[in-house]
């Protein structure tokens, strides 16, 4: 038997001791493994070039979009961007750009093709060289957040993928998020709740991607403390009702209903892909809030109850909203694939959604194309 030396002897208290500190420092994160892990982008590139159905008919509506074109001609990059106020008028263009280049970095993952891997990164670089500020408005915190997870999932993509990104560019995307978008975010988590839960959670959806993207531990914590544990509407044990399904938003409309779950869900895949399941996380809430929405949205009828939210200041709704009722929205298939495929469960009205938007396609504030990228033919019995 081998002497156990004074050093060895204290390294084996210190991990009796502090057994969650060792296991941290041990912790790295999975790359590529925002959105996307490398499993998960060789089925997509498999499942293009076998043209393999229904995956194939979700790239079609990919490669047809005129975002997801390699001669799509830039409308920026701007200094100075925002949803409101004196800058509103770059707020559908810088959008488009930044869908532009995700949409880019999926197509180069779906066919090998340099071009695409191009285009994504002369537009993330365009900005990086030129965006000096998001100001203050009052829809800076969403637009941080819609507009950076976009930014974060395509840099993601190419540095892990793309052999002719450079560090230095790699560098110049840190810094602009660093600089530019994440200071909104930390803005947002500091002040008193004041908004509708959509926001928190596409806040918090950003962040963490972008805590994977800098391989920045305290952020991701901080992400999935939010996620779990945050005083605010936008996190899960807030935002969904834990008996009925019912959204903090659903007496106000659909459509922020789904922009909200669907930014859960995302943070959701992001923690997954990283080893770690938010979706389990209070008896699989977030599935609820799915099939609460996607019940409702296919026309039947679900409970509902004046909803106490963290704010006060939306606690007056006595019914669910029709407004927007029935849009299909691409966020169905990728929460189907985690909670059916994967672990089994049931989802019935999800199941019904995703049958009748299948294949799905684009929409500006959601990743989109789920077939193409969540769909699995394989179902846990």
């Amino acid at each position: 038997m081998k002497k156990i030396t004074p050093i060895i002897l204290i390294l084996l208290i210190s991990a009796l001791i502090c057994p969650v500190m060792i296991a941290s420092a041990q912790n790295v994160f999975v790359h590529p493994g925002v959105l996307h892990s490398q499993a998960s982008l060789d089925k997509i590139y498999q499942a293009v070039k076998n043209k393999t159905e229904p995956q194939y008919g979700s790239y079609k509506l990919l490669e047809a979009n005129p975002l997801a074109q390699a001669d799509y001609k830039m409308k920026g990059p701007f200094k100075i961007i925002a949803r409101d106020g004196e800058f509103k008028y770059t707020s559908t263009k810088m959008a488009a750009d930044f869908s532009a280049a995700y949409l880019n970095a999926l197509m180069w993952a779906a066919t090998k093709k340099e071009a695409y891997a191009k285009k994504s990164l002369e537009i993330l670089e365009a900005y990086a060289d030129t965006l000096q500020l998001i100001p203050p408005t009052n829809d800076a915190p969403l637009l941080a957040g819609l507009e950076g997870n976009k930014i974060v999932n395509a840099a993601e993509i190419l540095r892990y993928t793309y052999k002719g990104i450079t560090v230095a560019q790699v560098e110049k995307i840190k810094k602009m998020l660093v600089k530019i978008f994440l200071p909104v975010c930390e803005d947002f988590y500091k002040r008193p709740p004041y908004t509708n839960g959509n926001w928190g959670a596409a806040v918090t959806n950003m962040y963490m991607g972008s805590a994977v993207f800098l391989d920045d531990r305290q952020m991701y914590n901080k992400a999935v403390d939010f996620y779990l544990n945050a005083h605010d509407n936008g996190n899960i044990e807030h935002y969904v009702d834990g008996v009925t399904g019912q959204i903090q938003e659903s007496g106000r409309d659909q459509i922020h209903t789904s922009l909200g779950i669907g930014c859960l869900a995302s943070t959701c895949e992001i923690a997954y892909n990283q080893g770690d399941d938010l979706y389990g996380k209070y008896n699989n809430r977030l599935l609820l809030g799915f099939e609460y929405v996607a019940r409702y949205n296919l026309g039947y009828d679900v409970p509902f109850q004046t909803y106490r939210e963290i704010t006060g200041k939306y606690s007056n709704l006595t019914k669910i909203s029709d407004k927007d009722r029935g849009m299909l929205i691409p966020i169905y298939q990728m929460v189907y694939n985690h909670y059916v495929r994967i672990k089994g469960l049931q989802m019935p009205y999800t199941e019904k959604m995703v049958a009748k938007m299948q294949p799905e396609g684009y929409d500006p504030a959601h990743t989109g194309f789920g077939t193409l990228l969540f769909y699995s033919a394989e179902r846990k019995q």
